[in-house]
């Protein structure tokens, strides 16, 4: 054979070779990562073709699928009050990724989740029906919460204390949901709802730390019992009126300068939130005793997941004696979500433990059979002695009945709490956040309600923690324990 003839069937061979190759590497390694690519129209296609599992609020969905009028989605997602449940629920768009529970759980709703497939399904290689989510939220507590809020910009969650159920996780303003489920028209909402300046598409109840003012100091209160530092709450502290900040010439100022705040009592001292007394009291612990006992109460946990995950609240590290002092009153660095705040309060509610907070109880397949119970499987765990618990309950009881949250109040019910007002922005030059912590009994049931309220119509002088977000953990409270 001609030498060039012979090279050039060797090179041609060669090129083949590598075609069969590439052809190979594609189908059976490269293939699974193509059809799970999120531009494969295909997906959407599947995904769309047959209605979705539902997401269940006491026993009714929330959730639904629609028929399309053309194209080659057949269905979209629906939803019913949307608004209501958007913190809740989150969205299945044919447009983007899902978000909340109908992200986590998307493989359940659409029938992909192995759990779901008999036998005939594993033959055939078709898609099993898909499942549901139980939610554990309380369609009234979450509409009290949601009314209560009403124009304003802020987060509330509710949760029962004994056995960790979210009752509640509200978000204003909010969004529906229904906006973004059709790829014709979801792009235009997408856009809107996200140049809109009260984002809300934020999740305030679960995605957004701030600043949680005076409601911390109930963690410096149960570090300080739980140290030794005071044997209980009416023990006399050491606290001068005004305290200097160590190490500055700065003075930690009281709201109420007339209150009686020097040498206070922690029950004192809770009831006229004096800062004087929890920003001395973190001193004297030290960051490290104050910071352990915030990471018992769950601050500084990157895997919160109810099943969602919320973002961490954050108790800082590497301060000085100053700022340490700054953080007992919950200002410098520290931050927290409404569901952080409302562990507080059910942990203390609780006799000292607290249950796994979740927002999910059971999942079913198509047949209501229950694939995995999350109530049975809540762990909980120790967080303060029930000597201390039982000491911090009393004190937040007095706040409510002759303190700074006698907004709380409900008759025939006892009701403990601990307001906040959080300074926001340089030399607090930006209006204050809103904040109120509290726990409800009444008749063998419980709840634990944290409101956030970043932002309202009231004028600057009158945002307080008892005068904004009081009222809506009061109505939460009301709707689950009197009914």
């Amino acid at each position: 054979m001609n030498k060039t003839i012979r090279r050039a069937s060797v090179f041609a061979l060669l090129l083949v070779l590598a075609l069969l190759v590439r052809a190979t590497w594609v189908q059976f390694y490269d293939g699974q990562a193509l059809a799970n690519d999120n531009d494969n129209r295909r997906n959407a296609i599947e995904t769309y073709s047959a209605p979705l599992g539902n997401i269940i609020v006491a026993g009714k969905p929330v959730t639904g699928s629609a028929r399309t009028k053309g194209g080659d989605l057949a269905y979209k997602r629906t939803y019913t009050n949307g608004k209501l449940y958007a913190a809740v629920t989150g969205y299945a768009s044919q447009a983007y990724a899902p978000t909340q529970l109908e992200g986590l759980y998307a493989d359940l709703l659409k029938g992909t989740d192995s759990r779901l497939k008999t036998m005939m399904d594993t033959i055939t290689g078709q898609r099993a029906d898909p499942g549901d989510v139980v939610t554990t939220v309380d369609p009234d507590v979450q509409k009290a919460g949601y009314d209560a809020l009403g124009g304003k910009k802020g987060g509330a969650v509710a949760i029962d204390p004994k056995t960790g159920k979210i009752l509640a996780a509200v978000s204003t303003p909010s969004y529906d949901p229904s906006s973004l489920t059709d790829a014709n028209t979801a792009g235009a909402a997408w856009q809107a709802l996200n140049a809109d300046k009260d984002k809300p598409l934020t999740n305030r109840a679960l995605r957004q730390p701030l600043p949680p003012g005076s409601t911390f100091k109930l963690v410096v209160a149960a570090a300080a019992l739980e140290n030794g530092l005071y044997k209980n709450v009416d023990d006399h502290t050491a606290s001068p009126n005004p305290y200097t900040l160590p190490g500055t010439v700065r003075p930690l100022a009281n709201e109420n300068r007339s209150a009686p705040c020097e040498n206070a009592s922690i029950r004192v001292a809770l009831q006229y939130s004096c800062n004087n007394v929890f920003g001395k009291m973190a001193v004297d612990l030290g960051q490290d005793k104050v910071r352990a006992m915030a990471e018992k109460f769950g601050f500084n946990d990157d895997h919160q997941d109810i099943p969602v995950r919320a973002y961490a609240s954050v108790y800082p590290s590497g301060m000085d004696k100053a700022q340490t002092g700054l953080s007992g009153i919950g200002q410098f660095d520290v931050t927290a979500t409404p569901l952080q705040m409302a562990m507080v309060s059910a942990a203390i509610a609780n006799g000292g433990k607290l249950v796994s907070p979740h927002m999910v109880s059971q999942i079913t397949n198509s047949g209501g059979d229950v694939l995995k119970n999350f109530d049975d499987s809540a762990d909980s765990k120790e967080i303060v002695s029930s000597s201390t618990a039982e000491q911090l309950q009393s004190a937040m009881q007095t706040v409510v009945e002759q303190g700074t949250g006698t907004s709380a109040k409900i008759s025939g019910v006892t009701v403990g709490g601990k307001t906040g007002t959080a300074q926001h922005g340089e030399n607090n030059s930006q209006t204050p956040f809103a904040w109120f912590t509290s726990f409800g009994k009444s008749g063998g049931k419980e709840i634990a309600v944290a409101v956030m309220v970043e932002q309202s119509n009231a004028a600057r002088s009158e945002v307080s923690g008892n005068g904004l977000a009081a009222p809506v953990a009061r109505a939460m409270m009301e709707a689950a324990l009197k009914n």
